[in-house]
């Protein structure tokens, strides 16, 4: 068991996460005053970030991956009954009725971190945050002192990357390769693990940071929830009769960005490209009319969902979401979410904290903290039903 207590005393709870000079480092959380982008129905008493912080032990923070995909530990959260139930993943398939439908997001997760050197000789970490043309990027920069416009940063290869500007805390760079830079990517690049994982990449992560199911490249951190499906479990529920679906959205390096106003109604979402598809929109219709239910793989397909809905109807949508949502907002394209445990004070958990209620999903976090669950990525699962109990509990 893990003394609470102990735990804030020791001053391992809220894990925050900022971007400082010369890299990525863990710190206490910063405050600072932005432009609101927002989209929630809230109309209640002012939530703060403060309200959705937990005690998180250092050491149950996932380094790596287990050795199989689908061995992770699974807790289960009946929102309607309040109760929660410590299951494995691979219980997913006879927790699903016939005719659900599963929503993947099928974003492929780039090689985005690249190492090189300024002119002056210092080295210098650049993280793509989205790739704008065919040798063009937005990006972070890990570097003792910023680049000016027109700078020039030496890559691996002898090549160059230029400097054409900075937008906000980004930089637009321009890639003088012969080479497109998705395929420069392929060749030089790391996999981009996120801040709270203490090591480097290594040859294994280019596989286990990325789902059986990627397919559409583009993202710079992985759809984690996506992480723990493997061949077999995938074939065991086409055999139970459930449904898979897919969007696209593009996971960017802003998801690991801290929220640095304390009132949830300043705080100003990153832009995330997202695709959602006319067949898909299709497929959840036809689940509804049988019964079935929309279980989403991830906070990236919920929030692909919710921009695509509108007066409460889903229509194909492609193109730029901000979409900011925390308790008291209205859901109207999932009945449930199987998804990770997220960052204390994170946008993800205020999205969670939505569906299931943020006293509820603070009671099973520190229920996950005792049971000594694995957290964030490379962690265990949460699924969490929307109406009811599972099908293996109806019997």
């Amino acid at each position: 068991m893990v003394d609470v207590g102990d735990c804030r005393r020791a001053g391992v709870g809220a894990f925050r996460l900022a971007r400082q000079e010369g890299g990525w480092q863990t710190v206490a959380p910063p405050m600072a005053l932005q432009d609101n982008v927002l989209l929630s129905t809230l109309a209640t008493a002012v939530l703060k970030k403060s309200d959705f912080d937990f005690c998180l032990p250092h050491e149950l923070i996932a380094q790596a991956p287990l050795p199989e995909r689908s061995a992770s530990r699974m807790l289960q959260l009946d929102v309607a009954a309040q109760s929660r139930q410590d299951r494995l993943f691979r219980d997913l398939p006879q927790i699903l009725r016939p005719g659900d439908l599963l929503v993947f997001n099928d974003t492929r997760v780039l090689p985005a971190r690249l190492h090189g050197r300024k002119e002056s000789g210092g080295a210098v970490e650049i993280l793509i945050e989205r790739v704008t043309g065919a040798h063009e990027a937005t990006v972070q920069l890990g570097v003792s002192k910023k680049p000016k416009e027109g700078g020039r940063i030496e890559l691996a290869d002898g090549s160059h990357a230029v400097v054409l500007g900075r937008d906000e805390g980004f930089f637009r760079l321009r890639f003088e390769s012969p080479e497109s830079l998705e395929k420069l990517l392929l060749k030089l690049g790391e996999m981009p693990l996120p801040p709270y994982i203490e090591r480097h990449a290594d040859a294994s992560d280019m596989e286990r940071y990325q789902t059986v199911f990627a397919r559409e490249p583009g993202a710079v951190a992985a759809p984690t929830a996506g992480l723990h499906f493997d061949e077999a479990i995938l074939g065991r529920l086409r055999r139970r009769g459930v449904e898979f679906g897919y969007i696209t959205l593009h996971v960017g390096a802003g998801t690991f960005q801290p929220v640095r106003v304390n009132n949830l109604e300043d705080h100003h979402m990153h832009s995330e490209w997202l695709n959602v598809g006319a067949k898909l929109i299709g497929q959840i219709r036809r689940a509804r009319a049988h019964g079935g239910r929309v279980i989403a793989v991830g906070t990236t397909v919920v929030r692909a969902l919710e921009s695509a809905s509108k007066d409460g109807e889903m229509h194909p949508f492609a193109g730029e979401t901000q979409i900011f949502i925390f308790p008291g907002y209205r859901f109207s394209s999932i009945d449930g979410l199987l998804t990770n445990f997220h960052l204390p004070q994170s946008t993800l958990l205020m999205l969670v904290s939505a569906l299931a209620g943020r006293e509820f999903i603070l009671e099973s976090y520190r229920h996950a903290v005792e049971q000594r669950y694995r957290f964030f990525s490379y962690g265990d699962a949460m699924l969490i039903m929307a109406d009811g109990m599972a099908a293996d509990q109806r019997m």
